[in-house]
């Protein structure tokens, strides 16, 4: 019994249900011309609430009053937590308005912000440090525009400080950035990662009537990981581009809802071997859901188009490369123990329905959840 908890708790710890959500994102877009600087910073209001408390009443939504009554506040958090400089010299940034825009998850407050830099040369230098404190897999991702070009970065507890220049340089060092992103954002999405383990989970048994057989060799099961994978990877990919470069828009319920029945339904068929393989069936169809879920960090860059490009093949790319990290980690362990009451059991067996479990609370707060704005 302990061999079937220890398990369990392996499978399990990939699918935390505080990972079951998609991480917090804020968008920073910045003009920057001669001397002067201008933009917006977009923020969820739901990330605001855990940073300020905006929800007095309690009641689960924002009204336009509550935000407004914290103005001051707002503009005080999120000035003193993004600096800019060039040249050594700060770059003074002061609150213009207070509005609210919609992105594809959800509702922002969008301060809107101006400021003069003293030394019109150089670099701009940007200190990052939103939401940090409240969610550690925060995302800032910060746009500035140029009369020479754009460049954009993204902002992590690793990376609070950068230095932009829009005119071409550093470009290879902003792509790696984006593969980084990739790795973490499959890395710590616990529902994409929950999805590709159920696929996974039978590949190195066979399917009989009345229990799951070990496979006789690695060769078919490598050849079956494959298909997985590719499958998964060519659908991911094709929604992936479609959505982050604006030809497809589904609202963000619906796509973290078909995320979160994909991982239920893999782990349920897991749970009868004498189904249909139906796995490359699976990922290709529902990795046309998760393809939509990875383009929600791209799709509210605002930039154009060639920039997009750039930042979603190095997204794209890091996607791969955490996936295929997972398979090369999970495959030789899955392997050695195929033939055990451990695996047949307890991973593939009891696991399987514990992420049956898990989906079903993802799916029914995703659905279910009430939206944070009120008026």
């Amino acid at each position: 019994m302990s061999r079937w908890i220890l398990s369990l708790a392996l499978l399990l710890g990939f699918a935390s249900p505080a990972w079951a959500h998609k991480a917090s994102d804020a968008f920073v877009s910045l003009t920057r011309d001669g001397d002067r600087v201008s933009g917006r910073i977009d923020v969820a209001l739901r990330d605001l609430d855990l940073a300020l408390g905006l929800d007095r009443d309690g009641d689960g939504a924002i009204t336009w009053g509550e935000l407004r009554a914290r103005r001051l506040e707002l503009e005080a958090y999120e000035l003193s937590r993004l600096r800019l400089s060039a040249g050594g010299i700060p770059c003074p940034l002061r609150p213009e308005g207070l509005e609210v825009d919609s992105h594809s998850d959800g509702n922002y407050a969008v301060l809107d912000v101006s400021g003069r830099c003293r030394s019109a040369a150089g670099r701009l230098r940007i200190e990052y440090g939103l939401l940090f404190d409240e969610d550690a897999l925060h995302r800032g991702i910060v746009r500035v525009a140029t009369p020479s070009g754009v460049a954009v970065a993204v902002f992590s507890p690793d990376a609070t400080v950068q230095e932009l220049d829009a005119d071409g340089s550093g470009r290879l060092r902003r792509f790696a950035s984006f593969v980084r992103e990739g790795i973490h954002h499959i890395g710590s999405g616990a529902d994409h990662v929950a999805f590709l383990l159920a696929l996974l989970l039978p590949a190195v048994l066979v399917g009989g009537r009345q229990r799951w057989q070990p496979a006789t060799a690695f060769r078919p099961v490598l050849h079956e990981v494959l298909r997985l994978v590719t499958a998964f990877t060519a659908a991911h990919s094709l929604t992936l581009s479609l959505a982050a470069l604006g030809f497809v828009h589904v609202p963000s319920r619906l796509v973290e809802s078909g995320i979160a029945l994909s991982v239920l339904v893999s782990a349920l068929v897991n749970l009868w071997p004498s189904a249909p393989r139906l796995g490359a069936i699976l990922a290709f169809g529902f990795g046309l859901v998760h393809g939509l879920g990875f383009a929600s960090a791209l799709s509210d860059l605002g930039s154009d188009a060639t920039t997009r490009l750039v930042t979603l093949v190095g997204f794209n790319l890091g996607v791969e490369l955490g996936q295929l990290a997972i398979v090369a980690l999970f495959l030789p362990f899955a392997f050695a123990l195929r033939r055990s009451a451990v695996y047949q059991r307890g991973l593939v067996g009891a696991g399987s329905l514990a992420v049956a479990g898990l989906a079903s609370i993802w799916l029914a707060e995703r659905v279910l959840g009430r939206v944070l704005l009120g008026f």
